[in-house]
């Protein structure tokens, strides 16, 4: 084990492997069920298909490791058999942790991500449906060390949404994802979302805005062979969760459900602390913009301190902020087993970001927040 003691990943991932979840599905579906197709002899690689779309690779979850050894390797385009088992089978899983030092794990999906840019919300909610229950098995197996987040679509149907949220809870699932952000036009300061609050309050479920989710954009679609998404795309992915913490938080949902908890998933941290002192600002000198006033002296700043945490991966200028942000809001995660996971040098990685870090807040850091949110023993 690690000399941080009971490390915990935060952010750690899945990859659905074909014909195992799929399986539980309504056949109904047919060929709109997610599933993988091999390319011809011009493209020889796999590619996940949803609704008969293109729209997901292989490569990039299957490379954990690259970056330390030929980045070059890292693409998009790839083939399943490529992944690492542990990416699917729960006892390869605990290996990979038990080799990379990490005692426990949360655990997200990975082809899963995008597919809340999809629009058939029937055949969504199936696949989300299927899923959590293979995920709920998968954690399962080591139930000590691996605890799930639950995907939830929301959209037309909160209640519906609701319902599964409420579902998860019942299976042992231990937080759930929304989308980082909702439909085009829409925010997450809607009435509508208010009973979900309650519910996920009330459940004590923290609730995920995850990298990747965002609904404007979020659909990777595939032409000529190649995702689309850009340089660009991939270093301002943080637009989108500040503009839903912002909606949340600006419009008192963390006043009214004081409780609740809501993790910004794999969106990295240096971004935060200028956040903080606009949303503090825009506050007090912009009423017209911000006209819900909070209780007492309160500003934006102290329910994203009270509400808000924040997984990361290896954010060094983040770790030299941390005192702005609140290191009680810090979850270090491994990304495992992504093309950008810390795997299989986490420990290397975590004394170079923590060097000179008190040893009390490293504990919080690499694992204690985790635990305390998430109710590992």
């Amino acid at each position: 084990m690690s000399s941080y003691g009971k490390v915990i990943s935060s952010d750690s991932h899945v990859v659905e492997p074909p014909n195992l979840w799929q399986d539980r599905m309504d056949p109904k579906f047919g060929s709109r069920i997610p599933h993988l197709r091999k390319g011809d002899d011009e493209d020889p690689y796999d590619w996940w298909y949803y609704d008969n779309i293109k729209m997901g690779p292989t490569g990039a979850i299957a490379a954990a490791g690259k970056r330390f050894t030929n980045p070059r390797e890292i693409i998009q385009a790839g083939v399943f058999e490529n992944v690492r088992p542990g990416g699917f089978i729960p006892e390869e899983h605990i290996k990979d942790m038990d080799l990379d030092g990490v005692y426990a794990g949360l655990v997200y999906p990975s082809t899963g991500l995008p597919l809340y840019g999809m629009e058939n919300q029937e055949l969504l909610r199936a696949v989300f449906a299927a899923y959590n229950d293979w995920l709920a098995d998968f954690c399962g197996a080591f139930p000590d060390r691996l605890k799930g987040i639950a995907a939830i679509l929301l959209d037309d149907g909160v209640d519906e949404g609701l319902a599964e949220l409420r579902r998860c809870a019942e299976m042992g699932l231990a937080g759930a994802m929304i989308s980082s952000y909702p439909r085009p036009g829409e925010s997450y300061s809607d009435p509508i979302y208010e009973p979900f609050w309650a519910a996920a309050e009330e459940l004590d479920i923290p609730i995920s805005l995850h990298v990747t989710t965002n609904r404007p954009g979020a659909v990777q679609v595939v032409k000529e062979g190649k995702v689309n998404q850009t340089g660009a795309d991939r270093c301002t992915h943080d637009y989108f969760v500040r503009q839903s913490l912002g909606h949340i938080v600006f419009s008192g949902v963390l006043e009214r459900y004081p409780n609740l908890k809501i993790v910004s998933a794999e969106h990295e941290l240096g971004w935060i602390p200028f956040f903080l002192s606009r949303m503090d600002l825009t506050y007090k000198e912009r009423y017209q913009a911000a006209p819900y006033r909070f209780k007492g002296e309160l500003v934006p700043s102290d329910f994203m301190r009270g509400n808000v945490y924040h997984s990361f991966q290896e954010d060094a200028l983040g770790i030299q902020l941390r005192h702005m942000i609140g290191v009680d809001n810090l979850m270090w995660g491994s990304d495992y087993p992504h093309a950008e996971a810390t795997f299989p040098e986490s420990q290397r990685i975590l004394k170079e970001i923590l060097e000179g870090v008190p040893e009390d807040e490293v504990d919080k850091i690499v694992g204690g927040n985790a635990a305390k949110v998430y109710k590992f023993g």
